[in-house]
């Protein structure tokens, strides 16, 4: 206000309505730089928060759709995938299918007979000087699966089962027995403990085709 008087006196003469002229504009002048100025400064943090909103929200909306775009793609190829094992399980059914009908032809049961059964293994002892071949020339030892039996009454080759005591395991003939036992199974073992604990014991065989 002292500059107000300074300048009314000294510099411009005013009279009375030119100085209430003068306070309102000044007075204008206060308001607008105080009171008017502030709120645009916060309308104007207003509109960048709310830019700064609408950016994060195009930005979440973009996510958004391309996490949607991901999972629709995700979808599709485990969908594709799914497909494809399942073909591949139905060829793999297929196959297994064709196979149990082809054993299953194959291991048909010609005759069935009852006898009795012993154990023996690949000792000098029980069988000859060379213990690991058999009477049609198979090596035993080197097959190293308990499949061979021994027998007088079947021909070599032949391919038996032996149900009562190992259910669907096929056997070869593949050797003899002393003479003495001529309707005796003989079961090759590969431990000489096995072939004592299996002792003798009657069960019923089945010749295949």
């Amino acid at each position: 206000m002292k500059i107000l008087q300074t300048i009314k006196e000294e510099i411009v003469p005013l009279s009375r309505k030119q100085n209430i002229v003068l306070l309102t504009i000044i007075a204008c002048i206060f308001q607008f730089a105080f009171f008017y100025a502030p709120a645009l400064a916060d309308e104007a943090v207003q509109q960048a928060n709310a830019q700064g909103n609408d950016q994060e929200l195009l930005i979440s909306n973009d996510s958004m759709v391309k996490d949607v775009n991901m999972d629709t793609e995700a979808a599709k190829q485990n969908g594709l995938t799914a497909t494809s094992s399942a073909e591949v399980l139905s060829i793999k059914d297929v196959s297994a299918s064709s196979t149990v009908a082809t054993s299953s032809k194959a291991v048909k049961v010609v005759r069935e007979s009852t006898h009795t059964m012993t154990a023996y293994n690949s000792e000098a002892g029980q069988t000859d000087n060379s213990p690991c071949i058999t009477a049609n020339g198979f090596n035993v030892c080197k097959h190293g699966i308990e499949d061979t039996i021994a027998a007088n009454f079947l021909p070599l080759g032949t391919k038996v089962k032996i149900p009562d005591l190992y259910g669907d395991r096929i056997f070869v003939v593949r050797d003899r027995m002393n003479k003495k036992h001529p309707n005796r199974v003989d079961v090759w073992m590969k431990d000489r403990h096995d072939a004592l604990q299996f002792g003798v014991r009657i069960a019923k065989i089945q010749v295949l085709e």
